[in-house]
């Protein structure tokens, strides 16, 4: 790998991550086409169901294919879905070599895009910035092969590890800018999702407000039915985007959240609550590639001691409130240190006067 592959690849990873948020259940692609040292097209997968990221690029292109190289994220699909394959599309535009960041994980492609440009002449490299490209793509790497959506905690706490204060207060912990930041991570995920005790007390909207962007679908886990019908999530501008998920059977206690537009999903029960694991698969189902996990000290610890979440993000503000408050997590059966959740740090930096963490388990969730 050479600076100059690693340069337009870089700019094709720029154009794929355009597409955060949107393109699911399919991945974020980023296509560069170069001929004679010039840029001559360029293209990124905008939305699901669309032409791909490497259509675009050729449609840039026009007539200046013919011997040309082309710089893919991903490897270039070789099956029929929405949209025709885009390796057939790569052969016809007589490109001359074609380098990608990664194979794909869908057993539909998973190698075949790459010999079917081989088998016709075609120069393939792969793995240029592999390790970046797998990063954009985390969540549909994991859906694809473990049928579970990407699972992220965030949460705004205090130096001294408390999310709310004793009388449940937490606005603001933290700065406007963290703030901002946490609803651009809205922005960029399929779906955010709390309990309904984060519902009852903070009645929030769990929408997209201090940056540009469209709002995630919304996800309250209520084992009994809870809710209360008036919270802004079930307002006639917010239901149709959102989900309940239950362990309740009963047709006519649906009834009233159905009236309301809000999709009611019922799930298997785990130790008299929402089976979280069966959620998370009941989601995968229907396409939902990255979950927001915000609020919800009980939710947040049930689903970190069972290996259901992958990245977690702390906004840590320069406040102290003393021990009286509400930790970001409830876990069961800790009694001593050998016990703990390991966690690896990532990332870290700042965010206005907040430090922000970002850390993952450091027994991962199954990612290929």
């Amino acid at each position: 790998m050479n600076t100059t592959q690693q340069h337009y690849m870089k700019r094709a990873l720029t154009l794929a991550r355009k597409g955060i948020g949107k393109t699911a259940p399919n991945p974020v692609v980023g296509c560069v086409i170069v001929k004679d040292g010039q840029v001559v097209g360029e293209g990124w997968h905008k939305k699901a169901g669309t032409p791909h990221a490497e259509v675009h690029a050729l449609a840039m292109a026009l007539d200046n294919t013919r011997g040309a190289d082309v710089y893919i994220t991903l490897e270039p699909c070789c099956h029929t879905g929405k949209t025709p394959p885009c390796s057939d599309a790569l052969i016809n535009a007589g490109v001359k070599r074609v380098f990608i960041g990664m194979t794909d994980p869908n057993p539909k492609v998973a190698g075949g895009g790459i010999a079917a440009l081989r088998a016709v002449g075609i120069e393939v490299e792969s793995g240029v910035l592999e390790e970046e490209c797998r990063l954009i793509n985390l969540p549909f790497i994991k859906l694809i092969t473990t049928g579970l959506p990407f699972v992220t905690y965030k949460c705004a706490m205090t130096l001294d590890g408390n999310i709310a204060t004793v009388t449940g207060e937490s606005k603001w912990i933290s700065c406007e800018e963290s703030r901002r930041r946490v609803h651009k991570m809205r922005a960029e995920m399929d779906a955010v999702m709390v309990g309904v005790d984060t519902i009852i007390a903070d009645n929030p909207e769990l929408t997209v407000r201090h940056v540009r962007g469209r709002d995630p679908l919304r996800i309250i886990v209520d084992t009994h039915l809870r809710t209360p019908e008036s919270v802004k999530v079930l307002s006639e501008r917010l239901a149709p985007r959102t989900i309940i998920a239950t362990t309740e059977t009963n047709p006519r206690v649906h009834l009233r959240y159905i009236q309301q537009g809000v999709t009611i999903m019922v799930c298997e029960e785990n130790d008299g609550r929402v089976s979280m694991n069966d959620l998370l698969l009941k989601l995968g189902e229907i396409g939902i590639q990255s979950v927001l996990l915000e609020g919800g000290s009980r939710l947040a610890g049930s689903m970190l001691q069972s290996g259901l979440i992958d990245e977690l993000v702390f906004f840590v503000a320069p406040k102290v409130i003393g021990n009286n408050g509400f930790t970001p997590f409830t876990l069961m059966g800790m009694t001593s240190m050998d016990q703990a959740i390991k966690l690896v740090y990532t990332k870290v930096s700042h965010s206005g006067v907040d430090l922000v963490i970002h850390a993952r388990p450091e027994i991962p969730c199954s990612l290929a």
